[in-house]
């Protein structure tokens, strides 16, 4: 489904401030994997996802998904089939137009229609946006014509999610996408989030900071440390450790403690 051969990313090379931020990277993430990732600042688990998006263009290796070549292909073709969430419920919508316009741009933008125009957007597919708002339960359906700013946080997050799915892609990236909300409106995300993922049957990689979390969803976890994976379990393995096995195991393949609050502190 998705392979990173051997990636490799340097950051201002060259100068006082080089960052080696992914060191000879190898993942394969199986059709259907939904995968988690923890790991310290820096680690290199928002940089791999921009690596798989095209954010930037890899030093060496490879990018393949689906048995195609996409290392080299730009970013905004990359978006028609790869869906990206991020921390910041701010990002991934137009805050000044409204929800119907936003869904209708994420529609048009990776579906195969040749629609040029938000204009040109039937009345049979505002519809379909319709019956998908109305699934997230959140009432906004009621509110298509109203700007995407006056929603909140959880909502926002919900829209983004949703956009990033109308057309299911194949693979969904979601980088502590329910780090920056309240914790009902987290769980509440969380779960349209695993019910979304399990309907279209998505392959999906999830860093999060938490965890229970990362031991409980989806069917494999990864580690990350100074750009490089240290720590791949599932199956038997994965249903038997504890968080605090998780930490031993982290400890053995870094060689030091895992030192991020914010990981610590959910235990």
């Amino acid at each position: 489904m998705l392979k990173l051969i051997d990636i490799c990313k340097t950051f201002n090379k060259g100068t006082v401030n080089e960052k080696t931020a992914l060191n000879h990277l190898n993942l394969e993430v199986k059709d259907g994997d939904f995968i988690t990732i923890i790991g310290s600042n820096g680690a290199g688990k928002s940089t791999m996802f921009n690596a798989i998006c095209g954010g930037f263009y890899v030093d060496e290796g490879f990018v393949e998904l689906d048995g195609e070549d996409i290392t080299f292909l730009p970013e905004h073709k990359r978006a028609k089939f790869i869906g990206h969430l991020f921390q910041d419920p701010m990002k991934g919508t137009a805050p000044n137009m409204t929800i119907e316009e936003n869904i209708a741009i994420a529609y048009l933008r990776t579906s195969t229609s040749q629609h040029a125009y938000l204009s040109r957007v039937s009345k049979k597919e505002k519809e379909q946006f319709r019956e998908r708002l109305a699934v997230l339960d959140m009432g906004l359906e009621d509110r298509m014509k109203q700007p995407v700013g006056l929603l909140s946080g959880g909502q926002r997050q919900a829209l983004t999610l949703l956009m990033a799915t109308m057309i299911p892609p194949k693979l969904l990236l979601l980088d502590e996408h329910t780090a920056a909300l309240d914790p009902a409106t987290a769980d509440k995300v969380l779960d349209l989030t695993k019910r979304i993922v399990k309907e279209h049957h998505l392959s999906c990689l999830m860093i999060t900071h938490n965890m229970h979390s990362a031991l409980e969803l989806g069917n494999r976890t990864l580690m990350m440390d100074s750009g490089r994976i240290i720590l791949d379990i599932e199956g038997k393995e994965r249903e038997c450790i504890t968080v605090d096995g998780l930490l031993e195991k982290f400890n053995s393949g870094a060689g030091k403690e895992l030192d991020n609050d914010r990981i610590l502190f959910s235990k």
